[in-house]
């Protein structure tokens, strides 16, 4: 037995899931790592502590939070509406933020210990040369951190192609439109059609082993952070 149209459909949905909450991720992770690694403030653990509560919680628990915030009476679902966007929840839109917030510390952690291991010198350095703050990060803290951002990025897709909790509990299980390769393996165990499950889950365990090889041969810094 091999894999069929919907099972197809799950996998680019997933593909393109997280594509789109990779970039996402590190538009935002990037940020609030560099805050993270440079500030003294005393919100720094207090925030470091929220990026990190994905990492200990189980999904259904952050699932169960985001339906409310989205949800019809949420704050945020109430605001989703007047700006005539819609309820997020059984949608890709709310897939998507549900991921983000869901994968956000695999992406914000690598970053940090990198732009942290960069130190304080090259940024000094630069600093002598006349090279305003936005100049410095992009020319001296990104490309020192390059390992850093391939570390998150990889990391930050992994996790998304391999949720399940999260994007059962916001996104339902629509055909072609919320159904995810892991909820798609869910039902075909739950209708004991275990080839097809096989074939899906080899594949995705194929996918993260050849991924994780790949960074670990050929840019075996980017996972130093990981380690510490």
């Amino acid at each position: 037995m091999t894999l069929d149209a919907a099972d197809f459909a799950a996998v680019r949905l997933t593909l393109e899931l997280a594509t789109v909450v990779t970039l996402l991720l590190l538009a935002i992770g990037t940020p609030i790592a560099w805050w993270l690694a440079r500030t003294r403030s005393r919100l720094r653990h207090a925030v470091g502590a929220v990026v990190a509560l994905p990492l200990v919680l189980p999904p259904t628990v952050i699932g169960f939070y985001l339906l409310l915030l989205l949800g019809p009476n949420g704050p945020v679902g109430q605001l989703t509406e007047a700006l005539g966007i819609g309820l997020l929840p059984f949608s890709f839109g709310g897939l998507v933020l549900a991921s983000v917030c869901y994968s956000l510390p695999f992406v914000v952690q690598p970053l940090q210990n990198a732009f942290e291991a960069i130190g304080t010198r090259p940024l000094e350095v630069a600093a002598t040369l006349r090279a305003s703050p936005w100049d410095t990060f992009w020319s001296v803290a990104v490309p020192l951190a390059r390992p850093g951002f391939l570390s998150g990025a990889v990391l930050g897709f992994a996790h998304t192609v391999g949720e399940f909790g999260v994007v059962l509990m916001i996104g339902g299980n629509i055909p072609d439109k919320t159904r995810v390769v892991s909820v798609q393996i869910y039902d075909h165990v739950e209708a004991l059609e275990y080839a097809q499950a096989h074939w899906l889950a080899g594949g995705m365990l194929a996918f993260s082993f050849i991924v994780l090889l790949a960074l670990y041969t050929f840019y075996p810094q980017a996972m130093k952070g990981r380690r510490r």
